[in-house]
């Protein structure tokens, strides 16, 4: 069993400041693999274990489609997003459900407002379908459906299903899952090192797996499907062809085509300065440009406002940009 990531195995990543005073500074742990799976970068504590939350759904849809499942384009996109809620999301959703002979009724994620600002107000109510990780759901009552496997158990940690995800988190990691708990969709979720995280996404990214193959070129070519148009996630995937899940408490991966992959977590839990993070650290093992991580990162960050207009910024720390 290692540990758990904490006070002495963090840096800081990034720091906001507000009218020339820094306000605000985020703490946190990363690693960048190379394309080989070495590590390039490590700031923190790498092997410290973390919940990978909503970054695990790349395992999650792999072994779906492991399972025997067919999927492709949205609907495969949709069974690893951290959807928004949106009637295009929505309408995916039940394909999913349809295929499965199954209705809404038979998700056990809770209800939830979308997350899409414009759909949320035209909601009458929460309901489980427009919770973010219905998609997510939805393959996992396919796989069971057609697996024969029971459907009112699905997540329980000994259900087939979920110890096809796990020996799946395992071989991409390439490291045993070090603790299992309750993901907020009730799934169970596996703890990992930061540096397993890394790796096992480098290998999603250079899709070095048929499953792999066939996620990786769904996500890019339907990247509305993973989050929502305008959304962090989205916009990183639509700039610069990179695969990037966030996930809850200030995690998030990002991945490029060669297999050079980062992980991320902030010890509070923030996710405002996750993705600026983990775009600077890809641009200093040069993965992709410093001009456009400055871009994206602009695109996907947080403005600092005061009365409506801008008296500041977020920043990442010298650390990160390896001065």
């Amino acid at each position: 069993m290692s540990h758990p990531l904490g006070p002495t195995g963090v840096v800081e990543l990034a720091i906001l400041s507000r009218s020339g005073l820094d306000e605000s500074r985020h703490l946190g742990a990363a690693v960048v693999v190379s394309p080989d799976g070495t590590v390039a970068r490590s700031l923190g504590d790498g092997d410290a274990l973390v919940y990978g939350r909503s970054s695990l759904k790349f395992f999650q849809a792999i072994a779906v489609l492991r399972s025997g499942v067919s999927l492709a384009g949205a609907q495969l996109v949709l069974a690893t997003a951290s959807h928004s809620g949106t009637a295009a999301h929505v309408h995916i959703v039940r394909s999913l459900l349809a295929q499965a002979g199954l209705d809404e009724d038979a998700l056990q994620c809770p209800l939830d407002w979308p997350l899409d600002s414009a759909s949320r107000f035209a909601a009458s109510a929460p309901t489980r379908i427009t919770m973010n990780c219905s998609g997510k759901h939805a393959a996992f009552l396919l796989a069971c459906v057609e697996n024969g496997w029971p459907s009112a158990s699905y997540l329980d940690p000994e259900h087939p299903l979920q110890q096809l995800i796990r020996n799946t988190v395992e071989e991409f990691t390439g490291e045993p899952v070090g603790h299992v708990g309750v993901d907020g969709c009730g799934a169970p979720v596996f703890a990992t090192t930061l540096r397993g995280l890394a790796i096992a996404v480098g290998r999603v990214s250079a899709a070095r797996d048929a499953s792999a193959v066939l996620l990786a070129a769904a996500v890019l070519a339907e990247p509305w499907a993973i989050d929502g148009d305008g959304r962090a996630n989205t916009v990183v995937i639509e700039e610069l062809g990179l695969l990037a899940k966030g996930g809850a408490e200030g995690v998030i991966v990002m991945g490029a085509a060669d297999g050079t992959a980062v992980a991320l977590k902030m010890l509070d839990g923030s996710a405002r300065a996750t993705s600026l993070v983990a775009l600077q650290l890809l641009a200093s093992v040069g993965a992709i440009s410093g001009e456009d991580a400055d871009r994206v990162g602009a695109l996907t960050t947080e403005k600092v406002l005061g009365g409506g207009l801008p008296v500041g910024e977020i920043r990442v720390s010298d650390l990160v940009l390896g001065r």
